[in-house]
């Protein structure tokens, strides 16, 4: 219970931050708005004709998988803040587990990317995007799980950076590939070897093939735009975290320890 009490107070905190500050609320919902209506719209109708799936719901799917999994992994930026401020060698003299720290920090940035990932659905629904309520409420969780993966990777990512200058300077060189290499724009199908060798490393490409798998469930579309199944790529989400986690909070302490 003590630790459960830990998670929940250092989650509340990421949380009020982002309620806090107006500029990055509407920052966060803004821009995956655009990506999907104007990016989205563009293709669909340049591109409509010339495959069998609706391009505007495979840009949705790929923007929200997107934005879950980078929003979670760029809000971890905040324990080199805390670092940098003196903040992480107060919580880390609490007589609490490193881990609940980690988790709570991860827990906080994942409820704050599910604020964005609601709005996404809902903006889906306004503009004729064919979302069930079963469908819906069966991606909630599935985002969820998407949140958690991107809060893990940015533990490992973070814990070997030393300023948030260095994390804003990387950070953007690690992600950017990444939005070609899922498939957030376009199918991998028939890619190059070397290709899909860097695809198949690529972290973000099991969350954005998770979240088109459930989407896509039981549609004609499927095949030509899933490419492993909701059971494989959770398998594979669930065993990329436990390394993330174990592994970046290991380099983290030892960081702290060292200073």
């Amino acid at each position: 219970m003590h630790e459960a009490n830990a998670i929940t107070v250092i989650a509340y905190r990421d949380l009020l931050k982002f309620l806090r500050d107006p500029p990055r609320l509407v920052s966060t919902f803004i821009f995956p708005l655009i990506f999907i209506g104007i990016l989205g719209g563009s293709f669909q109708a340049s591109l409509g004709k010339q495959v069998d799936f609706n391009f505007l719901a495979f840009t949705f799917t790929g923007i929200l998988a997107q934005t879950l999994f980078q929003s979670s992994a760029m809000g971890l930026i905040s324990l080199i803040e805390d670092r940098e401020n003196d903040f992480s060698q107060e919580i880390f003299v609490a007589p609490i587990s490193r881990y609940s720290i980690i988790i709570g920090k991860i827990f906080g940035e994942s409820f704050v990317s599910m604020a964005q990932g609601v709005g996404i659905l809902l903006f889906a629904v306004v503009i004729g995007i064919p979302i069930s309520l079963t469908r819906f409420l069966i991606l909630l969780p599935v985002c969820l799980i998407v949140c958690f993966f991107g809060g893990a990777f940015g533990v490992i990512i973070m814990s070997n950076l030393n300023s948030q200058r260095a994390a804003n300077q990387i950070f953007p060189f690690i992600m950017l590939p990444q939005f070609f290499l899922a498939g957030v724009f376009s199918p991998l199908n028939n890619l190059p070897w070397f290709l899909d060798l860097l695809s198949r490393i690529s972290p973000m490409r099991y969350a954005v093939d998770l979240i088109r798998a459930v989407f896509y469930s039981g549609s004609p579309e499927y095949n030509l735009v899933v490419i492993d199944s909701a059971s494989i790529n959770f398998i594979i989400i669930a065993v990329l975290f436990g390394l993330f986690l174990v592994a970046g909070t290991f380099l983290f302490v030892r960081r702290e320890q060292n200073r």
